[in-house]
């Protein structure tokens, strides 16, 4: 089996949370370029602790293949992760100009 049962719950999650992620951080970069930094960071700690979180209750309430739903999920939060910090930095390049 190569995803994780409940699949879509997980890329659900991980969707929202790094929209809500992106738009905090945008939202800070907006604001206060200069301290902008405070702003994405504080939104990668907020996706990281929500994640942290997620997993443990998808854990203790599925009795499903382990290594699966961890290759599902890490690789999934991965990508979801690039694509932020590429918008981010795109953003960036713009107000530099």
């Amino acid at each position: 089996m190569v995803l994780v049962r409940h699949f879509w719950v997980v890329f659900g999650f991980l969707g929202g949370i790094t929209f809500i992620a992106y738009v905090v951080a945008d939202l800070g970069i907006k604001r206060n370029p200069e301290t902008g930094i405070m702003a994405i960071m504080g939104s990668i700690a907020l996706k990281m602790i929500f994640s942290m979180a997620f997993v443990l209750i998808y854990s203790l309430n599925s009795k499903g293949k382990g290594m699966v739903f961890v290759l599902n999920f890490f690789s999934l939060y991965l990508l979801f992760s690039f694509f932020e910090i590429y918008s981010l930095l795109r953003n960036l390049r713009h107000q530099n100009k």
